[in-house]
């Protein structure tokens, strides 16, 4: 009793936060698994509903009356927008939809901060509310025992409307089975539209309604989006109970968690979010996945043939004659080399400085072409093996290992290490639970970053470490141009040897197991295997960034390592095409540019040109910048397509079964899951062999 005394206002304050998450992540279960949109600017939508509520209250009912009506109303014309927004993408994946929702995320946060600027705003509940009331001789804020039973009732009205009304059979018949929707004379479009604006509805009134527990200001849409997603992992898509559950649980560890067990408690969410995640991805048998469908003959045969074909023109490149498929992979490599080398000609010192920092960008969005486009996992966690190639290598500079080489073997073997200890719980997944894991990886380890004080500096990072020597015995590097030429260095050798295996015929298995994992592993290839060395080779050179970024920069915040550098690499990918290195360094290069270089013309609005590049890279460049060239994928330093495979019929919707996704479910442009769609501009079936055998492009 009296442990229970001690902690019962924190244990109350949770069950009161739980709650406001539970609002929230209702509106994000609700997006994803009926409308099957992932929204990462859904804590956007909770910030629109604060920030109007705060503007609007005035300490009086009718100032919250009015804030409830005009922030809930905001947020849903927002979600209603988000819904035309992702329309055009509705055939392209989750990936595609991930990237453009933070876009949108990154302008809506800045435009807010115009709007309302970025102090935390006050909020002014009536004065019956804002007060205390006693709870078993505990002075507690009247306020939130009124918004917890708000939140409950809110929790039952949901359940009914899903379950009992009309309404909520059009929407689970929406996600279970569109097409007998529309044959009922409902429009499946505008089930999504609605849904996505009722998501947005609830968010914008947790928003106006939880502003004086979380307030509006900044970081607070990001905050709030994480939590959402560990309550929306943890509690599943099927039951808005589940979810209910889910989220008091959170809110628990929020609050009394840090009481009871405050060294534990930033790593519990994510590690938990991870592990559901690989429980529920070990129920499904990546060998079980889908196969073509139909008999093609000779997939082993084709496949032997693809790797001989491609690995021959590699053998006999010096005598190729300009012109020749060879020379024309080279090509443009060859030429970003070239305009590299002439870029300290060309530039002062802070933009030769940023051109060694997109290096380092450059080779962590290379590590995530090898994982998403290569390999078929797309992730946003790769920032993780980054953070500790850089972290070791500051270390390793404090403790007096100042040589260049020994840095970067040591971070990369680091990160190879870490690589492989998280791994088996990566490969085994696919699609959106890829993304899922991945961010929960990533989080964790910034969790670990902000509390390994002693290691990482915390959030005040590390800085003033001895600067690194390009060889035993040379000097300190400190002008940027050798920093520079350092840094060119490093990622040439990084990228060439990159190249070379993807090229080789390990690199051409690791290309079948994305596009004909079926039949790899039907033929006896150790599929689990091959992911997993090119998890921990990704790693590895993700090290390698990490340590050039704090060779280039001097110094490391755990911002350099977070989830938005993740986004930004991620952001890489996508502009240069999945499945080309080069076009990943130009992406990084283009990123750096937007970030420091056109947003220092235009104080303040870096967010707002970063989140303009995230949407028109999405629209524009659904192949990259490889798709202009008018080659296959993998021009200029990428690899060709696998052959196209036949999916078979689309899985059930989110709401018609639990929410695991397929074994290996369909790839599309950006290598993440989609139903039956387009990839990589062709329709996803078997092709029919020509007379020689072969698979006609």
């Amino acid at each position: 009793m009296d442990l229970l005394d001690a902690h019962l206002v924190p244990a109350v304050d949770g069950v009161a936060f739980g709650l406001l998450l539970f609002v929230v992540a209702a509106g994000l279960s609700l997006a994803f698994g009926t409308a099957g949109v992932l929204n990462l600017s859904h804590g956007t939508l909770y910030a629109i509903g604060a920030y109007t509520g705060a503007e609007l209250s005035d300490g009086t009912w009718g100032g919250l009356a009015l804030g409830l009506a005009a922030g809930t109303a905001a947020a849903c014309l927002a979600g209603a927008g988000l819904s035309a927004a992702t329309a055009p993408l509705a055939r392209r994946g989750h990936l595609a939809q991930a990237l453009l929702t933070f876009g949108l995320a990154l302008i809506g946060g800045d435009l807010l901060i115009q709007l309302f600027g970025a102090d935390e705003l006050p909020v002014r509940v009536p004065e019956m509310l804002d007060s205390s009331v006693s709870l078993l001789g505990h002075r507690y804020p009247a306020y939130r025992l009124c918004f917890i039973v708000m939140a409950v009732v809110l929790a039952a009205f949901g359940t009914w409307v899903l379950t009992r009304t009309r309404m909520g059979a059009a929407v689970r018949a929406a996600a279970d089975d569109p097409e007998m929707l529309a044959a009922t004379g409902h429009s499946p479009r505008a089930v999504h539209t609605g849904v996505l604006a009722a998501a947005g509805a609830l968010a914008g009134a947790a928003g106006v309604l939880g502003a004086p527990i979380i307030g509006p200001g900044p970081g607070t849409s990001e905050n709030v989006l994480m939590l959402s997603l560990v309550v929306v992992v943890l509690g599943g898509l099927r039951s808005l109970w589940a979810t209910f559950f889910a989220a008091i649980a959170v809110g628990e560890v929020q609050t009394l968690g840090v009481a009871v067990a405050p060294a534990l408690a930033p790593y519990l969410l994510f590690a938990a979010m991870a592990a559901v995640l690989v429980l529920r991805s070990r129920f499904v048998e990546p060998a079980a996945a889908h196969g073509s469908g139909r008999s093609s003959p000779g997939p082993v045969a084709r496949l032997r043939e693809r790797v001989s074909g491609w690995a021959a023109p590699l053998s006999a490149w010096p005598g190729r004659l300009p012109g020749s498929p060879a020379w024309r992979r080279a090509a443009p490599p060859l030429g970003l080399l070239a305009v590299l080398v002439a870029l300290p000609a060309l530039l002062d010192a802070y933009s030769i400085s940023l051109a060694g920092s997109a290096l380092a960008l450059g080779l962590l969005a290379v590590s995530v072409t090898v994982l998403t486009g290569y390999a078929g996992l797309p992730t946003l966690g790769q920032t993780a093996p980054f953070a500790v190639g850089a972290y070791a290598t500051a270390n390793l500079a404090e403790a007096g290992w100042t040589v260049g080489p020994v840095q970067l073997v040591l971070s990369a073997l680091a990160a190879a290490v870490f690589a492989a200890v998280v791994g088996p719980a990566v490969i085994r997944a696919r699609g959106t639970t890829v993304l899922m894991i991945t961010l929960a990886v990533g989080e964790l380890t910034g969790a670990v970053v902000n509390q390994l004080k002693s290691v990482t500096g915390g959030a005040d990072g590390l800085v003033g470490f001895p600067s690194t020597r390009a060889w035993w015995g040379g000097p300190e590097l400190a002008e940027e141009s050798e920093l520079y030429a350092y840094a060119l260095v490093v990622a040439v050798v990084a990228v060439a040897l990159t190249l070379l295996v993807l090229r080789s015929p390990a690199g051409k298995l690791l290309t079948g197991t994305r596009g004909a994992e079926a039949r790899m592993r039907a033929s006896g290839h150790p599929v689990g295997r091959y992911l997993l060395v090119a998890h921990i080779g990704a790693g590895a050179l993700a090290g390698v960034g990490g340590s050039l970024m704090v060779t280039v920069q001097q110094y490391l915040a755990p911002a350099d390592v977070g989830f938005e550098i993740a986004a930004f690499a991620l952001l890489a990918v996508v502009i240069g095409g999945t499945t080309s290195v080069v076009g990943a360094l130009l992406g990084a290069g283009l990123i750096v540019a937007t970030r420091d270089w056109v947003a220092g013309s235009w104080p303040g609005r870096g967010p707002l040109l970063l989140g303009v590049l995230f949407v028109a890279a999405v629209y524009l460049l659904p192949r990259g910048l490889a798709g202009l060239r008018g080659d296959r994928p993998g021009g200029g330093g990428g690899r060709p397509s696998a052959p196209p495979v036949s999916e078979g019929p689309p899985p059930p919707g989110p709401l018609a079964r639990d929410d695991r996704p397929p074994s290996r479910p369909p790839a599309g442009d950006d290598g993440s899951a989609s139903g039956p769609s387009v990839r990589e501009g062709r329709p996803l079936s078997a092709p029919a062999p020509n007379s020689a055998g072969k698979v006609s492009s």
